[in-house]
């Protein structure tokens, strides 16, 4: 890969910027709804085993990465170079155990002490004052359930027994699921596409 497709990528964006009304006009707000559309045409093009819709769909995604990235450069914040470097930076960061083995706490096989490190080196990084500092509200409610028991656990946190609503009732499934290795979100959508007949 030599990268001069994403430099051109980079180039086009901008010209459009400057060359096109209705993208000049876009804004990191008005562009949310599309990064959550491309987000979940993602997903659904995984989940349906679909290789070529898989690849353009990530290139819809790549778009509104550079999208923003360009107009944040209008702005003189940054550019998609300085997104790609911080990534870098980040990526070397929290993968001790492949980039920096002496300070690394986690083996390259065990994948559950690299999820840990990761988590632990990303909670020093964000000075993390809650169990659900740095977890989107706006998560879907599956997602957001995940991850709060995941934080719970790390923490030591026992998750309080159940008192019958169906809230807790929601959350014993979603405990149950992530015991067994299952993403209920994926659970959840799998089941929706086989009752409409849309496998």
């Amino acid at each position: 890969m030599t990268g001069s497709a994403l430099v051109e990528l980079a180039e086009v964006m901008a010209r459009l910027r400057r060359e096109c009304a209705w993208k000049a006009g876009q804004t990191h707000e008005s562009l949310v709804r599309y990064l959550l559309e491309e987000t979940y045409e993602v997903i659904e093009a995984i989940e349906l085993g679909d290789p070529a819709n898989l690849r353009e769909e990530l290139g819809d995604l790549l778009l509104q990465v550079y999208f923003h990235a360009a107009i944040a450069a209008e702005a003189g914040e940054y550019d998609v170079e300085d997104v790609a470097t911080d990534l870098l930076a980040k990526l070397r960061r929290r993968n001790p155990h492949v980039f920096d083995p002496d300070r690394a706490t986690a083996a390259s096989g065990d994948v559950e002490a690299i999820n840990d490190q990761w988590e632990r080196i990303k909670a020093e990084e964000k000075g993390r004052s809650s169990v659900m500092a740095g977890v989107p509200a706006e998560l879907p409610a599956l997602l957001r359930a995940v991850k709060a028991l995941d934080r719970l656990e790390r923490a030591g946190i026992e998750v309080p027994e159940p008192t019958g609503d169906l809230g807790d009732r929601l959350l014993v499934l979603v405990a149950e699921a992530r015991r067994d290795g299952i993403d209920p979100e994926q659970a959840l959508r799998a089941a929706v596409r086989h009752a409409v007949g849309d496998r």
